[in-house]
């Protein structure tokens, strides 16, 4: 069942440990299967190096296992609702990047100061609010996804635009069309947070200009893009 996308997840699990994103055991990346309403994501606690294609899990909209003898992701939960909140993407990845968790412990978005987050986010990089004791003890996993949610929704953020978000005091989580390309964005995303903290202990605070930003990230994202080839 779903050979295929066990394949991209398995190949965009990997990639979280090529690009030095996940050590342990501590990252995830799933995803989904609209037509067919299952979403593929990573085993809980297993090993990146014992993971395989048919050792991803296969889990229905109500993350209900249907398909593999492993337990699924403990963060399912928080995959499955960005999924329902932003129905454009078609994978999720979650980290414990050092430098994107130094920015949700702080509760501080990683601000925009130059060219380099422009090409990749059309803004600031937020930091959701922390979740409250109730959120917590009831379905915490499940409420860490309406936390972003809510967030984006408060801010008016467009989650093409700004493909990530960081929870307070857990980490971040972003997306993409597929698996792959949410991986991707994890790895960009630990560098932009990486780049942000050496600007400000060199005293660096001032944001990218707004024309700038919008030059940077339109000439690769926006509907005349002439970024690459053609």
């Amino acid at each position: 069942m779903l050979e295929a996308l066990k394949k991209e997840v398995y190949e965009a699990n990997m990639l979280l440990t090529e690009y030095d994103l996940a050590p342990f055991t501590w990252g995830n990346a799933s995803g989904i299967d609209r037509e067919r309403g299952l979403m593929v994501i990573k085993p809980s606690g297993v090993p990146y190096d014992e993971l395989s294609p048919e050792k991803m899990v296969v889990v229905d909209f109500s993350g209900n296992r249907v398909e593999s003898s492993l337990s699924p992701s403990s963060d399912t939960a928080t995959h499955l609702e960005l999924y329902r909140v932003f129905p454009e993407i078609g994978g999720v990845v979650h980290t414990h990047s050092p430098h994107a968790v130094a920015f949700a412990q702080a509760g501080r978005d990683i601000p925009a100061y130059g060219t380099t987050h422009a090409d990749f986010a059309f803004g600031d990089v937020p930091c959701a609010d922390a979740l409250s004791d109730e959120e917590i003890t009831g379905e915490y996993e499940k409420n860490t996804g309406l936390v972003i949610a809510r967030c984006f929704a408060e801010r008016e953020l467009d989650p093409a635009a700004i493909p990530a978000v960081l929870v307070k005091s857990h980490g971040p989580f972003t997306w993409g069309a597929n698996a792959k390309k949410a991986a991707e964005h994890a790895a960009v995303l630990e560098i932009i947070a990486g780049m942000a903290l050496e600007t400000e202990a060199l005293g660096g605070r001032t944001p990218v200009g707004k024309t700038l930003l919008a030059k940077h990230y339109l000439r690769k994202h926006g509907k005349n893009a002439y970024y690459g080839q053609r």
